[in-house]
């Protein structure tokens, strides 16, 4: 019987900044297999003083469940995914924008 080949957790990340109104996170978790191939990955940003639900992650990218999901303020959808350097890119390009426009409404 062929072992299940075991998972490394590569980036475990979070940091807290303060913005408009509260505190935002950002959270990345990456998981590699033997050889270094990213197999898991969650991207989080939360902003729980905007938004309650899903444990205030406003937008989040991640295969937790076997298929590649987008969630953003409490809805998922499917998510094309290329590789892994990709996602992040996009995820960190959409919070950039959620960040200006959240920023910019508060002023």
């Amino acid at each position: 019987m062929k072992r299940k080949a075991s998972l490394r957790k590569d980036t475990d990340y979070v940091t807290r900044f303060r913005c408009a109104q509260g505190i935002g996170i950002l959270r990345e978790e990456v998981w590699v297999n033997a050889k270094n191939e990213v197999v898991k990955c969650n991207l989080a940003f939360l902003l729980p003083h905007v938004f309650a639900g899903d444990n205030g992650r406003v937008l989040g990218y991640d295969n937790a469940h076997g298929v590649h999901e987008r969630h953003n303020q409490g809805s998922v959808e499917s998510a094309r995914f290329k590789d892994y350097p990709s996602t992040a890119a996009r995820f960190f390009r959409e919070v950039a924008r959620i960040r200006s426009s959240y920023e910019s409404k508060s002023v």
